[in-house]
């Protein structure tokens, strides 16, 4: 009558069964988040309504003269002050002209992720001045061999589904040489999707003629982009940036998707009320998705809306804390709300070494922006120091908090087999217990994730092992992982092709 009668094994089998690796990652990358939603319907029509009108009719400053043209040509409208303001139709027809969803693809296939609906992803950004130095456990400031080495970790970690450069290369002139040997970098350490920035409009040409030597060809690139572009066209408040819009341009030439990022600070550029702060930062995103739709769309760009915090005491940057959890997740909800691919920012936590703060501020504001809908979740790996720092450690761990942020947006999943009725039954007339049970194995790999790092066992069985940290453990992975001679991803043809035509500077 019961089918589900435990495994009479001893007690020796069913303890090396449990302690086996799981064969099945219970959640991997690209669960549906959306779930926590800290604004009601009637509060995400006032925002939005607000930013609307704030467009309408305050409208946009600093317009470059080819977008000034091109947006007139689509319906905005010139202020005597020489303003721009956007009609609600002009903004309302590119919101429903723009791309809901895309690829961003990576050189290897099998490493591309959808970016729109409901889906999360936790990968990386940041432009961290200091690398929190493996062995001296202190900041110094950061080089392109960090660079290169940031991009050989992250390559390994299962749950950081694309990476953007985390740091500056503060050895590399700020020219030319910075934007080709930060693209190189991610060129030859990973094959999963990518982002980069450009300093000037006519770094553009030159480095996509690079991406076409790794892609196979001349115009290759654009055929399959697998590197997307970071870009802030919008300076709060309501201002557009000349060399960033010029990079826009050129961008849409050689069909880079683009983040389009808007980076408000509230109490500085952008009101220090909640509700305030979202309706200005929402306008300024959608001038934005205005732009790029007025010039081609349809275009694949993330709706990159991220509300960053100051400490209002002293003005200093604050990455963690409660009022950075909450508007994040506001934002991807309006983002959602909207029907747009949304990007957030999280996990930017203020603290510089890996303690119960770097804990805390990582966990809350990551959770709340997956939960909420960010389909990318930008800075939350290895990010330290309110985003001037980067550290090594740290995106090992970040990778397990992600592990364990998939998985409960993975959710309960409630089936007849699930539910466990013939199970307890089973258990409770059987041996008492559900250890051995068919129920429980299947459960075991399918169900949980076993992380790596933490450490499960009693205090005697830690003491007896050495006491170790999870940060000694974090370090000394991290310094295994960058020890070996990882997978070089350009063949020696390509790389060479590379060095003939650019500076490539060694590392």
């Amino acid at each position: 009558m019961m089918s589900d009668k435990p495994r009479r094994s001893g007690r020796n089998a069913r303890l090396a069964k449990r302690a086996a690796p799981p064969t099945v990652n219970p959640a991997p990358p690209g669960q549906r988040g959306g779930q926590y939603r800290p604004l009601s319907e009637a509060d995400l029509r006032q925002v939005y309504d607000t930013a609307l009108r704030l467009l309408a009719e305050l409208g946009m400053g600093e317009v470059p003269d080819r977008l000034r043209a091109d947006l007139l040509g689509a319906g905005a409208q010139s202020r005597d002050d020489g303003r721009v303001v956007f009609p609600k139709a002009l903004v309302e027809d590119c919101i429903a002209k723009a791309a809901k969803k895309f690829t961003l693809h990576g050189r290897d296939p099998n490493r591309s992720i959808e970016v729109g609906g409901d889906k999360v992803y936790f990968g990386t950004g940041g432009a961290a001045v200091n690398t929190l130095d493996l062995d001296t456990g202190l900041y110094r400031p950061s080089t392109l061999r960090d660079l290169h080495d940031f991009t050989r970790l992250q390559d390994h970690l299962d749950n950081v589904a694309w990476f953007t450069r985390c740091c500056i290369a503060t050895d590399v002139p700020d020219n030319f040489d910075l934007d080709v040997n930060t693209a190189y970098a991610l060129l030859r350490n990973t094959t999963k999707p990518t982002a980069t920035a450009f300093t000037i409009a006519e770094h553009v040409d030159p480095i996509v003629r690079m991406f076409d030597i790794a892609a196979g060809g001349e115009g290759a690139f654009a055929k399959r982009p697998f590197m997307k572009c970071h870009i802030s066209p919008v300076i709060s408040p309501m201002r557009f940036s000349d060399d960033a819009v010029d990079v826009v341009y050129k961008c849409i030439e050689h069909n880079i998707p683009m983040s389009c990022i808007t980076a408000a600070q509230a109490g500085a550029t952008a009101p220090a009320t909640m509700a305030g702060f979202l309706a200005q930062s929402l306008a300024e995103t959608l001038a934005s998705l205005v732009m790029v739709n007025v010039i081609a769309p349809g275009y694949p760009m993330v709706f990159s809306n991220w509300p960053l915090v100051i400490d209002l005491r002293s003005g200093a940057f604050a990455g963690g804390g409660g009022e950075t959890t909450l508007l994040n997740a506001a934002s991807a909800q309006l983002s959602n709300w909207l029907g747009l691919p949304s990007g957030v920012a999280a996990s930017m936590t203020d603290a510089k070494g890996i303690d119960a703060q770097y804990g805390v501020e990582k966990g809350m504001t990551s959770l709340a922006a997956a939960l909420a809908g960010g389909n990318l979740i930008y800075e939350s790996s290895g990010m330290t120091a309110a985003l001037l720092g980067a550290s090594f450690e740290a995106f090992i761990l970040d990778d397990e908090m992600h592990a364990m942020t998939y998985r409960a947006l993975r959710g309960v999943e409630v089936t007849e087999d699930n539910l466990g009725f013939d199970a307890i039954c089973g258990a409770i007339l059987g041996d008492g217990h559900f250890l051995g049970a068919d129920h429980t194995y299947q459960a075991m790999e399918r169900d949980y994730h076993y992380p790596k790092f933490a450490d499960r066992t009693q205090p005697q069985v830690w003491a007896d092992a050495g006491a170790e940290t999870v940060w000694d453990r974090a370090k000394a992975r991290a310094k295994h992982v960058l020890g070996e001679d990882g997978p070089l991803y350009l063949t020696t043809d390509q790389d060479r092709a590379i060095r003939e035509q650019f500076h490539i500077l060694d590392h």
